[in-house]
């Protein structure tokens, strides 16, 4: 079986909104979630600055005894799975034995991890909470969900660091083509920003020392130095095409192409040559069966402000689409006013692509000041450009070698 997969759902906890709607506003304006972290005192940390999502009220979503009992990472999970099952309309009108949930994690439970560790040092292993595994472990944010839209079908987590959101769309994607479910809800959420974590990331030098908000997650650009983390959760709601056609629901895109590799290179550094990284994109491109002109494509780049990533996925276009056409097609990194949301990244970033598609309008790479002769792709600095549009693609590399690509066209 090799049925069509298209988005009928949306749903997203981001540092620039809670919703899809301010989301997709702050991108296209060009809005910075970036500031000085709060969550912490990071007075005594290189890394100052962070993209934390703000004005969040997990009992919007969730009863008061359910948020006791849950990890942040969770709540963000299920806040932006219930937006994108609510936007679908889904509920009651799918078989609960063919609707999925596959929602990856880069991390899991970290806060609850750190909190309950300094229970057991400091009050005694008696104080750990009884809820401790099921608030950390990876797994737990597809299961929330699963038992919030009584979802019977398969229900996986993946997590594959920086490429987790990517890639558990993507094998969602695989899931329905194959007639393993009829509708899946794909996504992937972290929520991360603590000491413990930043003082890991600052000692293997992955996050910049910048102390301005305006100067700090900066992709492509030649001053970069390292990302600044977010955190949030991205949704879609995934579904075969005569399923949502029969039901007339609303669809965004079609998920036609979906690339996954690995460098087998390094534990963190890219490998240079982008030989794996190109082939993600050139097999999600390659699965969509389209030849459409370069100029009518965009792509959602990784871009983390990273020296290594930034230059390594410029080369990775550039071997997927040849020279010449790399520098026709339209990059942006919207990790420049989102920061990098770790395993939530890949999914925020789908659906970004997704309504760059709807809108013909590419969300622009903001506060790029000094070009990179190594990063010399159309990285649309500073403003949305509106264009038409017939292809979006959305790249994630993570830690370990991981690449992803994911590929969604208009129907």
């Amino acid at each position: 079986m090799n049925r069509r997969v298209v988005v009928t759902g949306l749903g997203a906890i981001t540092p620039l909104g809670n919703d899809v709607g301010s989301y997709w506003d702050g991108l296209k304006n060009g809005k910075n979630g970036i500031d000085h972290i709060t969550r912490f005192d990071a007075s005594g940390l290189k890394a100052q600055l962070a993209a934390e999502v703000k004005d969040f009220n997990a009992k919007d979503f969730m009863d008061a005894k359910e948020v006791r009992q849950t990890d942040r990472y969770e709540q963000y999970a299920i806040a932006a799975a219930s937006q994108a099952i609510g936007d679908s309309g889904i509920v009651g009108q799918i078989d609960p034995e063919r609707l999925g949930v596959y929602f990856g994690s880069g991390i899991g439970g970290f806060e609850t991890f750190v909190n309950e560790h300094n229970s057991l040092l400091n009050r005694g292993a008696n104080r750990v909470s009884p809820f401790f595994i099921t608030k950390m472990i990876a797994n737990m944010a597809a299961g929330m969900i699963a038992i919030h839209a009584h979802a019977n079908g398969p229900c996986l987590d993946v997590t594959t660091a920086c490429a987790t959101g990517s890639n558990t769309i993507g094998e969602a994607m695989r899931a329905i083509r194959h007639g393993y479910a009829d509708a899946i809800i794909a996504g992937g959420v972290d929520a991360s920003i603590h000491e413990l974590s930043f003082a890991g990331f600052i000692n293997c030098m992955a996050l910049t020392d910048s102390t301005d908000k305006d100067a700090a997650s900066i992709p492509f650009d030649k001053r970069r130095n390292g990302f600044v983390m977010g955190e949030g959760a991205g949704a879609l709601v995934l579904e075969e095409y005569e399923h949502a056609k029969a039901r007339g629901a609303k669809i965004y895109a079609e998920l036609a192409g979906y690339g996954s590799t690995c460098d087998a290179f390094h534990v963190t550094a890219p490998d240079s040559e982008a030989k794996a990284s190109a082939k993600a994109i050139a097999d999600a491109l390659a699965e969509t069966g389209m030849d459409c002109l370069a100029s009518e494509i965009y792509i959602n780049a990784h871009g983390t402000s990273t020296p290594l990533n930034d230059k390594t996925e410029t080369a990775a276009i550039k071997r997927a689409f040849g020279e010449e056409k790399a520098k026709q097609v339209h990059v942006s990194s919207t990790k420049s006013m989102t920061g990098h949301l770790l395993g939530a990244a890949g999914a925020i970033e789908a659906i970004a692509a997704i309504k760059a598609l709807e809108n013909n309008l590419v969300p622009p790479t903001i506060n790029y000041k000094e070009p990179d002769p190594e990063c010399d792709l159309d990285i649309t600095p500073n403003k949305a450009v509106e264009t038409p549009l017939t292809l979006a693609l959305s790249t994630s590399l993570g830690f370990g070698g991981h690449n992803a690509c994911l590929a969604f066209k208009k129907i």
